[in-house]
């Protein structure tokens, strides 16, 4: 989750990218808060190894336009 910012979707897919180089446009699901102020980007993928979770996790977590990682 970010501010509801241009491009902050497309950030969020662009750093999962470099750890799953294959996801499919259907995987990405975007949703405003309430008032708009905030975008909650959820990307679903088929995780090869816990590895490639963990550094999904900090990529997103390190970024100073990502608010919150779940």
């Amino acid at each position: 989750m970010g501010e509801a910012t241009f491009g902050f979707d497309a950030l969020v897919v662009g750093i999962v990218r470099e750890f799953v180089p294959d996801l499919s446009e259907g995987a990405v699901s975007v949703r405003e808060s309430r008032n708009g102020k905030y975008l909650s980007v959820t990307v679903n993928i088929l995780a090869t190894s816990q590895q490639q979770l963990d550094d999904i996790y900090i990529a997103l977590s390190s970024h100073e336009r990502v608010l919150m990682t779940l």
